[in-house]
């Protein structure tokens, strides 16, 4: 019989467990950024890192740094547009399903973001770049609004032809339950590990960049002059 209780407590607490809220909530704006995490009703910051007291004791002696070297026979990972495209054809089908089957279980709040783009050195960029901004977030929006539980969204994009660059400024929350997070993480999973090992591959069977030659020689030593020809 006390088997029963030990399973029903741990059914219990697995169930506890799934229905607390893990989140973040960022501000950032004027050169500051602010981070927090959230955990149920625990709130605990993380940036900016908080000063602590110096600890009095010897310098020690700062060793030279060693490049490391890069060994022969092993591809370079690089990320490449076309990998970004397929990324994205790979993973937003899965995604749609996994927050679907959520039932919106993800709430963002808030959600105030403002960015000004600068034209002053380019106004038809600018205004181009305004245009293409704004087309994505009146089709992005909604997408997203189907998917996650957004309350009272504000944002705003303007263009400042009098200013050199842009301006972003804002502050965003996100919160989940960790059963969400767990249902979407396993959706997500294969579908993200069978991306991963194609550009694994990819990568493999690139051809190598080529070295950049440094255009002056090295200091102390000179360009050796050209044979002399004996025939001549």
């Amino acid at each position: 019989m006390a088997w029963l209780w030990i399973l029903a407590g741990i059914v219990l607490l697995a169930a506890l467990l799934c229905w607390t809220r893990v989140g973040a909530w960022v501000s950032f704006g004027g050169g500051k950024l602010r981070l927090d995490a959230k955990l149920g009703l625990l709130r605990v910051h993380i940036l900016p890192a908080r000063p602590g007291k110096p600890k009095a004791g010897k310098p020690q002696k700062k060793e030279p740094e060693k490049k490391p070297k890069k060994e022969k026979g092993k591809a370079e990972l690089s990320f490449t547009l076309e990998d970004g495209k397929d990324a994205l054809q790979t993973l937003l089908p899965p995604l749609k399903r996994a927050l679907g089957r959520t039932r919106r279980g993800i709430r963002v709040k808030p959600l105030r973001l403002s960015l000004v783009l600068g034209g002053q050195e380019d106004p038809a960029a600018a205004a181009q770049a305004y245009g293409t901004l704004q087309a994505a977030v009146w089709a992005g929006m909604p997408l997203l609004e189907s998917l996650l539980d957004i309350r009272d969204p504000y944002i705003h994009t303007d263009v400042d032809f009098s200013a050199s660059a842009a301006a972003a400024e804002g502050e965003a929350g996100i919160t989940l339950r960790i059963g969400t997070l767990l249902a979407v993480g396993f959706g997500m999973a294969f579908p993200a590990l069978g991306w991963f090992l194609r550009w694994r591959k990819r990568c493999r069977t690139r051809p190598p960049k080529p070295e950049k030659k440094p255009k002056n020689p090295p200091p102390g030593k000179a360009e050796e002059p050209p044979p002399e020809n004996p025939a001549a």
